[in-house]
């Protein structure tokens, strides 16, 4: 017996139809039902289309027309994460996000921010921010006493010639009793470019003195 793809293919053998004259086109629901109808009007009265057969030809339709509406809804929803990482990305150009590293610039407001991480608690922590270019020392912060783990600093009185120089400020801490283990510092720094790959969710963040960072360090945003 006809299958409903052979009954097609001679359809288009011994039909000149616009379809055939425009080329291969995909079939939807309307030409399942005309080819399926076409079928069971050509088929063996002696032999007519088992049960089985026709029910296995409905859910072979049903599986194609399925996955033809899932590749539809994810086509629909990669669309959408495309826009969101540029909507993403271009928020976070200019922002301020936390890097491990001692060089740091005065932001917008004319301030530095940064984190230290002690390794035991300390009776006395202090921050030093020195020219980076010169070296000279430009300002001392006491934080007193301070226990293990993260504490943060800020220095909100950068002067207007190194704020609106851009100059480069390096931070050292100095914690009493002195640390055994090296104290691992953390400072703001701006974002000035956003890189999306194509292949992945991960975006590439263009941080200045830093280079390029993984949007997947970035635990801090200011």
């Amino acid at each position: 017996m006809a299958s409903v793809t052979s009954i097609y293919q001679n359809n288009q053998m011994n039909t000149d139809t616009p379809a055939r004259a425009t080329g291969d086109r995909d079939l939807g629901q309307k030409d399942f039902l005309t080819l399926l109808t076409a079928q069971l009007q050509n088929q063996d009265p002696f032999k007519p289309m088992e049960n089985g057969e026709f029910l296995a030809q409905m859910a072979q339709f049903s599986t194609v027309q399925g996955i033809e509406n899932v590749n539809t809804t994810l086509g629909g929803i990669s669309n959408q994460i495309g826009s969101n990482r540029i909507a993403t990305g271009s928020s976070l150009l200019g922002q301020q996000v936390m890097v491990p590293g001692a060089l740091a610039r005065a932001d917008e407001s004319g301030a530095v921010h940064g984190a230290v991480d002690l390794p035991n608690a300390a009776t006395e922590v202090r921050v030093i921010y020195t020219n980076a270019e010169t070296g000279a020392v430009l300002h001392r912060q006491d934080l007193g006493p301070q226990p293990a783990g993260m504490v943060g600093f800020s220095w909100e009185g950068v002067p207007e010639d190194l704020r609106s120089a851009r100059t480069p400020v390096r931070v050292a801490i100095e914690s009493v009793p002195g640390a055994e283990a090296a104290t691992d510092t953390f400072v703001y720094a701006r974002v000035i470019g956003v890189d999306m790959p194509q292949n992945t969710s991960e975006m590439t963040l263009r941080v200045e003195d830093y280079g390029m960072r993984s949007s997947l360090e970035v635990t801090s945003i200011r």
